[in-house]
Formats: structure tokens, C-alpha cells, sequence
């Protein structure tokens, strides 16, 4: 795994300043803003605990569409036309609609961070708290009137104390990374290794990411994926965890953007969270940039994101209602049934392009009307 990079001892030296916006959080949905970002002649700062691309956090996967439109195919290790699935007694392959494909997650942050390079500052500092614009770190306070939480599903800059596991709306993943080859996208939906969740294996040149998610968060799911990987027959090595939000939050509170795990932008059930985080970041970073440009005020651009992100909010609770009802049957005989009436090409074909359309790849290349103002709904706060 990579070898921690951030600066330590004489080099944190104190970091302390005004900026016009500040990006809290530099993974996909903090790159992707400040890309938005880039040519405005603001002074933008992005900060983040580690240096970009130090840390993964995920099986770095998304449809190849989105890397293509955002320019970000020279970090694609492996393409997916197929999805291979496994249930207890069968397996069933699926062609999709459209491919999926697997990259190299400092080689993609190091493109993104690329796009915005000369346009946005970088520092590394640990986010600890905020009071009204001025964001506390550990090397020194920084304010801007834009603020952004990129930070994940911590929330950090959110107003009041926040829920943590097991009590918060989270999945639990964990994932290895042995030395290895495959051709196929492999998920199983079997309680042999998780009851409520599902695992997977995604060949990446060279190395394979096999890893078991639970939608609960009780759930311990280090002795699944040691099963995993003997079945696989990969060693189990290199380990990454981490949480996994699956619920939609505000986007935006007491004055802040939240982007990418912060807001929940993570899809239920699939637990994707890489094209959400592209789609929600070029939103967010657009209405930073019209605010910037003088067509807006911060109050006007807080209003547009807010209800655009609202405006998703039917679609992620039926996604939610889907996890659930994985959770409830996969541990009964209904799940093969009910995986064996959706084996047609038809239905692939019509429940992927709807499920690509919730964060359509075509957002990359156009700027699409924003939804009038809406409150997002307090059951879903």
C-alpha cells in the first residue's frame, strides 16, 4: 500500500490565511470541484490530511463513460463489458449496456489534480472543526466566504455533533489487494460470506481488489473476506477499510457545500461512490465558479446546489429500498429466484441505463438547468 507521504516534524509549519474559496478534502469530489474551479483567477486553497492521492479508499472502479468525458483514461488498468454474478447454486452473466472500468487511483488524482494545478493551492492539514467561515487545522486557521466539505462521511464541517458507527447510516467494507490476474467483474450475493451485503472481485492489471461489504454496520467483515480470498484463491494481503455512507444527506448547511461521502452522495445498494462524486463535485464546483464569475451570490449558489442535490432524492431512497431488500431475502432461496426472472437482456439492459442515469456521464460535458429551490425533506436529514 502507499507509503505515507504527508509532511511531518519542521515541515508543518504554520498555515494560516484568507482565501475566496476553501476546498476541504482532496479525493474525487475536492479534485473535481477545484477542476471547476480552474482559469477563475480566485484564490482557492485545497487542503487535505493527506498528500493527493496518498490514501485509497476504494476499489477505484467507475463506468468508462465518466472517464472518458472527464479526461481521465490514461489512469485505466481494466475494461468491463460483462458483469459476472454469483448467487448460492448459479452464476449468471450479464452484458451491460455500458462498460465499467477499473483505474489506478494515484495516477487518476494525479490527472484530476492536473486539471486545477496553477488555478488551486494545495497543503496538507488536518481538519478539526470550523467557526462560522474559518476552518480550525492543525497547522492554523484558514477563512474563506466558499467552503467546501470534501472530507467524508465524518462531516466535519456539518453543524452539531454527528452520529458514528455502529449508530450511523453506514455500510462496512474491507478489501484486499494481492498480486493477481482476472478477466471477469465479479460480484456474489451469498450469506456465505455476508448476510446483508454483497462481495466482489475487481481484476485491476495485475492486481486483483476483493473485498466483502455489509449494509450493516455491526457486522464484522474481516473473517468473510479471509473466506473470500481463500475461495478466490489470492492471498490475503494488503487490507484497506473503510465506511460507506448509504444515505442522502443536505447538501448544504449553515453556509457550506457538501460534497462527494459528506452528503451521502454514495449510491445505496451498489455502494458506488466515484461517479457521484464526479457528478455532485462538477455541480457544486459550478456554482462556485458563477459566484466567483459575479452571475450569483453565495446565497443564491448555496439555494441551487442544495435543491440540486435534493432533486436525487427519489431516486436514492428507491436504491435504498433495493439494499434493503437484499438484506432481507439473500439469506432465504428468493434471491436466486428473483436474480434468475431479471437474467434477460431486456431488463439488464432497461435497469442499468436507468441506474447510469442517476448520475449520467453526459453531466460532464454540459451544464444542465438546475431544478428550482427546494427544501430537502426532514426525513431525509
Amino acid at each position: 500500500m502507499p507509503v505515507r507521504a504527508t509532511k511531518r516534524g519542521d515541515e508543518r509549519t504554520p498555515l494560516h490565511g484568507e482565501y475566496d474559496v476553501l476546498i476541504c478534502g482532496a479525493s474525487f469530489a475536492g479534485l473535481t470541484v477545484a477542476r471547476e474551479l480552474a482559469g477563475s483567477g480566485a484564490r482557492v486553497l485545497m487542503i487535505d490530511r493527506y498528500e493527493i492521492g496518498e490514501k485509497q479508499t476504494s476499489a477505484c472502479a467507475a463506468p468508462t463513460q465518466w472517464l472518458e468525458h472527464l479526461d481521465l483514461m490514461g489512469a485505466v488498468q481494466q475494461t468491463f463489458t460483462d458483469l459476472l454474478i454469483h448467487v448460492p447454486g448459479r452464476s449468471m452473466r450479464w452484458t451491460l449496456p455500458w462498460t465499467f472500468s477499473t483505474f489506478d487511483y494515484r495516477r487518476i488524482c494525479a490527472l484530476l489534480r492536473s486539471q486545477s494545478e496553477g488555478s488551486c493551492d494545495f497543503e496538507t492539514a488536518k481538519v478539526s472543526g470550523r467557526t462560522a467561515n474559518t476552518v480550525h487545522t492543525d497547522r492554523g486557521d484558514l477563512s474563506a466566504p466558499l467552503i467546501v466539505d470534501g472530507l467524508g462521511w465524518r462531516r466535519i464541517l456539518g453543524a452539531g455533533a454527528n452520529v458514528q458507527p455502529p449508530d450511523a447510516r453506514l455500510s462496512r467494507g474491507l478489501e484486499i489487494h494481492p498480486h493477481s490476474n482476472g478477466e471477469d467483474l465479479e460480484l456474489w450475493i451469498d450469506p456465505k460470506y455476508v448476510k446483508r451485503g454483497y462481495s466482489w472481485s475487481f481484476p485491476a492489471d495485475g492486481e486483483l481488489r476483493v473485498g466483502v461489504g455489509s449494509f450493516d454496520p455491526r457486522d464484522h467483515v474481516k473473517e468473510p473476506t479471509l473466506q473470500l480470498a481463500a475461495d478466490v484463491g489470492v492471498p490475503a494481503e494488503r487490507w484497506q477499510g473503510n465506511w460507506i455512507p448509504h444515505e442522502l444527506r443536505p447538501a448544504v448547511e449553515d453556509g457550506i457545500f457538501f460534497v462527494g461521502d459528506s452528503a451521502g452522495h454514495c449510491l445505496p445498494t451498489t455502494a458506488e461512490g466515484i461517479r457521484p462524486a464526479f457528478y455532485f463535485g462538477l455541480a457544486a464546483g459550478r456554482e462556485l465558479r458563477d459566484v466567483i464569475d459575479g452571475r450569483q451570490t453565495r446565497e443564491q449558489a448555496l439555494e441551487r446546489y442544495g435543491a440540486f442535490s435534493a432533486d436525487h432524492l427519489w431516486s436514492y431512497r428507491w436504491m435504498l429500498r433495493v439494499q434493503h431488500l437484499v438484506g432481507r431475502v439473500t439469506p432465504t432461496r428468493l434471491l436466486p429466484l428473483g436474480l434468475k426472472m431479471m437474467n434477460s437482456k431486456r431488463f439488464v439492459d432497461w435497469s442499468f441505463s436507468h441506474y447510469l442515469d442517476i448520475c449520467p456521464p453526459e453531466y460532464a460535458l454540459r451544464r444542465p438547468p438546475v431544478p428550482s429551490a427546494q427544501a430537502m425533506p426532514a426525513a431525509a436529514a
